[in-house]
């Protein structure tokens, strides 16, 4: 029988070099580009990969990665400080307020975008 016990996940970026500036040095994961490839590792042992489409790619429409934190409004204004700009979605269900963060039930949470227009989220580990 196959065994199907280690997947991974990934998605498009247009820019290796850019996403593997963007997920180390910003947001301070441990990446490693292989053959042209960009994998992270992420806190859970999970890997990601980021793989390059140059000008076909297209950002996906819906949240790609999510990262679970304890304090999403102090995790957006260390990210704000790293460069990070925050989605803001006005007149939505999911509308954010001010800083970003929708607190219209359920989880906080707020999201924002990498180099290549991939949408991420930080989530309240609740």
């Amino acid at each position: 029988m196959a065994d199907l016990s280690n997947p991974f996940s990934g998605f498009s970026v247009d820019d290796v070099a850019a996403a593997q500036q963007f997920y180390g040095e910003v947001l301070g994961l441990d990446t490693r580009a292989v053959d042209g490839l960009l994998w992270l590792q992420l806190g859970t042992g999970a890997q990601v990969l980021l793989y390059p489409k140059g000008d076909a790619h297209r950002p996906a429409s819906f949240t790609v990665l999510n990262f679970r934190v304890a304090d999403v409004p102090g995790t957006v204004a260390e990210l704000r400080e790293r460069g990070v700009e925050f989605e803001r979605y006005e007149g939505t269900p999911t509308q954010t307020d001010d800083d970003g963060v929708f607190r219209g039930g359920g989880p906080l949470i707020a999201w924002f975008t990498d180099p290549a227009g991939n949408v991420l989220s930080i989530v309240a580990d609740d």
